[in-house]
């Protein structure tokens, strides 16, 4: 009787639950709902507060904040370049993670860690806009904002004691604003020698972790536990003033920073061809290694003679030995109108044995074409001597110098008083009346310096550096900058106009050691400069 009730039991639930199955799909699944609308499809202006306010978080951020631009062509870029993206970055972290691991594992007594899976999936991460912050220092500033609902497979395989567990990251989403900083820019590709990385707030990070394939995630407070634990690790190592930082190129490339001094003693020149319609020339030297942006150095003018002896002594910082050659062009001064070349030559560097004195006697060239016959004519020869001394490994800093760092003033600078540098860097919005090649004048206790003109450029850039030696800090004074603008056509109508000036006061300069900003021009309508200042002491 037992039995045959069992069997009864087990047969009457099995058709009870089947009946109670198709009585339900015909209850709530076959038949169509009939109340089911349309969705209400309206213009945003149309819609009342409530809505607008539930529609809000899902707004783009560009069009929220007016700060940030629209960059879906950057969304546009991931997405087709997101499967070679995923292979090299998983590889690039596979390589960062593996030392580290190795590193670590010992202490805990676990034999040993390995990636058994590692791809970020098929959907790549997207920016919902980016700012561009703009500053004067040689830096570039960008704060993206960082959405990414990704279908990572990482599995990591951990052995211990005899064990084997698996760990499995998945569905893993990042909401983050990040920092990051170019800097410093550099002439080399890819124009930047660093990249820094810096969080804005904590981040939000949420992911599904399976742990001997239970879903971990579902145990009671380990989520929370979780989630609270990778924002404070993360923002303990990343949260700004605290960064990321990664280094691209060679900074001593990249920066081209001295790497040694070169002597130079200006002889003589000998057998110089006159220059005058009577009597002898009036000859001189100018110096200048090349790609420096420093004016060239000047020997004293020798009267009326075309075998000068000046035995005078010159230094050159040297950057690039390889590539940098001293130039050397002898003129025929002049009391008016243009100073007449005589001739010029060259000496590159790396024909220079180190810290071994070498007499050099070259002939003067019309020009540098090794092609023009005009060079086969004598012009007379000029004898210098070189002694190019590297600096010892003790001697060259490591690393990028901070771009805000002011250097010690050189030796021979007054005690208490140093070296007032201003650098001219640039102008925007310059316009002339009648013509617009501007060139900067520096006028600063009745001396007088003046940058190379720029023809026809509304938006110039100089970089020129010029030095005032002082005997006290100039806390009282001030610098006269005044941009002109010289016709380069003939004529005696409108030859030179002003296209605005500004005077700086220096108390700001001496306090601080530098200052870099971008300064209005009076009388310009628009016009702005950017002028660098740096008070450099001996101590």
């Amino acid at each position: 009787m037992g039995i045959v009730s069992t069997i009864l039991g087990v047969f009457g639930f099995g058709f009870g639950a089947s009946i109670g199955l198709v009585i339900g799909y015909f209850m709530f699944i076959y038949p169509q709902p009939t109340n089911v609308k349309d969705p209400d499809v309206r213009p945003l202006v149309e819609q009342d507060s409530k809505s607008l306010q539930q529609l809000l978080p899902e707004i783009p951020l560009w069009i929220k904040n007016p700060d940030y631009d629209r960059i879906d062509w950057l969304n546009k870029f991931i997405e087709l370049m997101w499967p070679y993206l995923d292979k090299a970055i998983c590889k690039m972290a596979k390589k960062i993670a593996e030392p580290i691991i190795a590193e670590q594992i010992p202490k805990y007594k676990i034999d040993s860690v390995e990636f058994e899976t590692l791809t970020l999936g098929c959907l790549p991460p997207s920016f919902q806009g980016m700012k561009v912050y703009s500053t004067e220092e040689k830096e570039l500033i960008m704060e993206p904002v960082l959405k990414w609902a990704g279908n990572p497979n990482i599995t990591v395989i951990v052995k211990a004691f005899a064990l084997k567990a698996t760990v499995q990251v998945l569905d893993l989403q990042v909401f983050a604003s990040p920092r990051i900083t170019l800097k410093p820019l550099v002439p080399s590709i890819p124009c930047f020698a660093n990249i820094f990385v810096s969080l804005m707030e904590k981040p939000h990070v949420d992911f599904g972790l399976k742990l001997l394939g239970a879903d971990a995630m579902s145990i009671p407070g380990l989520y929370r536990f979780v989630q609270e634990l990778i924002k404070d690790q993360v923002a303990n190592m990343y949260l700004w003033p605290k960064r990321l930082e990664v280094q691209i190129m060679d900074p001593s490339k990249a920066m081209k920073r001295p790497v040694g001094i070169l002597h130079v003693k200006v002889v003589r020149a000998m057998k110089l061809k006159k220059k005058d319609l009577l009597g002898a020339s009036d000859p001189y030297v100018k110096l200048k290694l090349s790609e420096d942006k420093l004016p060239s150095k000047k020997t004293t003018v020798k009267q009326k003679t075309l075998n000068p002896e000046w035995n005078e002594e010159f230094t050159f910082v040297v950057k690039d030995p390889e590539s940098q050659v001293l130039e050397l062009s002898v003129y025929d001064w002049e009391q008016v109108g243009s100073h007449d070349k005589m001739g010029l030559n060259i000496a590159p560097l790396k024909e220079f044995t180190p810290e071994e004195p070498k007499v050099l006697t070259l002939d003067l060239l019309k020009n540098l074409n090794p092609e023009d016959v005009q060079n086969e004519k004598s012009r007379g020869q000029i004898v210098v001597e070189v002694n190019y001394k590297p600096f010892k490994d003790s001697e060259i800093p490591d690393g990028v110098e901070d771009s805000n760092a002011v250097q010690k003033a050189p030796e021979g600078v007054p005690e208490g008083g140093g070296l007032l540098v201003v650098i001219v860097h640039e102008a925007q919005d310059l316009e002339g009346k009648h013509h617009t090649n501007p060139s900067v004048r520096l006028l600063f206790r009745g001396e007088e310096k003046k940058t190379k003109p720029v023809k026809k450029n509304r938006d110039p850039r100089w970089d020129e550096e010029f030095q005032f030696m002082l005997d006290e800090p100039p806390t009282n004074d001030r610098i006269h900058v005044e941009v002109v603008s010289v016709s380069s056509r003939m004529g005696l109508l409108h030859p030179k106009e002003t296209l605005g000036y500004l005077d700086i006061y220096l108390s700001d300069v001496v306090q601080n050691k530098r200052i870099n900003e971008r300064y209005h021009l009076i009388d310009s309508k628009n016009g702005r400069i950017q002028i660098e200042m740096q008070w450099r002491t001996a101590s």
